[in-house]
């Protein structure tokens, strides 16, 4: 994560992503704007009109991810979201219609099940495949669109995205990539040949707990345009608050990330060496099946360390018997939760399988904790 050749390196890009030039006696980020409509006389020309398609605050946020997701490239285009899944259905259901075919990975988000029906309610064939191997390109002839998972979540699995997009666009299908885990500094697949990436900020982008937000990061032109449509046609955008806490979050991204990241290394080989086989996966764990392609694409490997308890009883004890971890859904924030991740039905995971998000807690602290969980629970 340091500076690439001739450009500033990533704490430097978070700290000052998105900021407006500097002016005497305001303040270095505005504050948030607060505007259902805008002064408009004559004719309706932009760039602010109405508060539903666009807001200055929003302005400065999607300047930042695009400088983060993409900061090399020229005519990136970003959107944010009043959600993560507010902005995977405006990729999925502005570019597919009826007759079309759609690949998806089967072992992704919880929610993508709930999309892959009513995907199939409008006619569009819905394929799946896993993310590990990529499997995708068994299913790829006349897809028009790829939706890729890269670690997938929770089960971190790892594809090749540059190999996927290849095979992808010389069969005519764009690509979209859920970025949520990695976060725009651990992976950029618009600089793999995606054509979308897309994510959760509710998640470590922010890093919190507190907003609920998305954003689809493309290049500017019909696809994008397509996207920016369907989010004024089903009015999924962010309040301005959430958009500003967003935008002041980014600061801390690069400390966050970093500490967080080098923790989740330090739980997941806590959780290799226990006496026990757990099944442990960080795809930053040389041993791990996807730590090779994640080290050619990824520049760090995320905070989510996922194992597998023997049973359910064992894991609901291990989950009540930790200190320093919240049982929560969601991840990425700087305190650390863990969840039995199969309560809620929609993964195909064992029973006691353990979705661990690595908070900013110190490392000695964190890993003392679950090494001692582990052990009560297993009383």
């Amino acid at each position: 994560m340091s500076a690439a050749a001739g450009g500033p390196g990533d704490g430097t890009r978070a700290v000052r992503a998105g900021l407006p030039e500097p002016v005497k006696h305001e303040p270095t980020l505005p504050g948030p704007v607060f505007a259902a409509h805008f002064h408009l006389p004559g004719d309706p020309t932009g760039p602010y009109t109405y508060g539903r398609d666009e807001n200055p605050t929003w302005t400065h946020l999607e300047r930042a991810i695009g400088e983060l997701e993409a900061p090399d490239e020229d005519g990136v285009e970003t959107l944010v979201f009043a959600s993560g899944m507010a902005a995977v259905s405006s990729v999925l259901f502005s570019r597919l219609r009826a007759g079309d075919a759609v690949v998806l990975p089967s072992d992704g988000y919880q929610a993508l099940p709930l999309v892959r029906d009513q995907l199939a309610a409008y006619g569009i064939e819905v394929r799946t495949a896993p993310t590990g191997g990529d499997a995708q390109l068994d299913v790829l002839d006349g897809a028009r669109l790829l939706w890729l998972e890269t670690p997938s979540n929770p089960g971190l699995d790892v594809c090749d995205i540059r190999r996927l997009v290849g095979a992808a666009h010389a069969r005519g299908a764009l690509v979209a990539v859920d970025n949520t885990l990695a976060t725009p500094l651990g992976q950029r697949p618009l600089e793999l040949g995606a054509d979308f990436s897309v994510a959760s900020g509710t998640k470590q982008l922010t890093g919190h707990g507190d907003i609920l937000l998305g954003y689809v990061c493309g290049r500017a032109g019909e696809a994008m345009t397509a996207v920016r449509r369907w989010r004024k046609i089903v009015g999924a955008v962010p309040g301005p608050m959430e958009a500003w806490l967003a935008h002041r979050s980014l600061a801390t991204l690069q400390l966050r990330v970093l500490r967080q990241n080098t923790t989740a290394l330090a739980v997941a080989q806590a959780l290799r060496d226990w006496p026990e086989e757990l099944g442990v996966r960080y795809p930053g764990l040389p041993a791990d099946p996807a730590h090779p392609t994640a080290a050619r694409q990824m520049r760090g490997y995320g905070c989510v360390v996922s194992f597998t308890l023997p049973t359910r009883a064992r894991a609901d004890r291990f989950l009540d018997a930790l200190r320093l971890v919240d049982e929560a859904t969601s991840f990425g924030g700087v305190r650390s939760t863990a969840e039995r991740r199969g309560r809620w039905g929609g993964d195909a995971v064992p029973e006691g399988f353990i979705r661990l998000s690595v908070g900013a807690e110190d490392a000695e602290d964190l890993v003392a904790d679950v090494l001692r969980a582990l052990e009560e629970s297993a009383r």
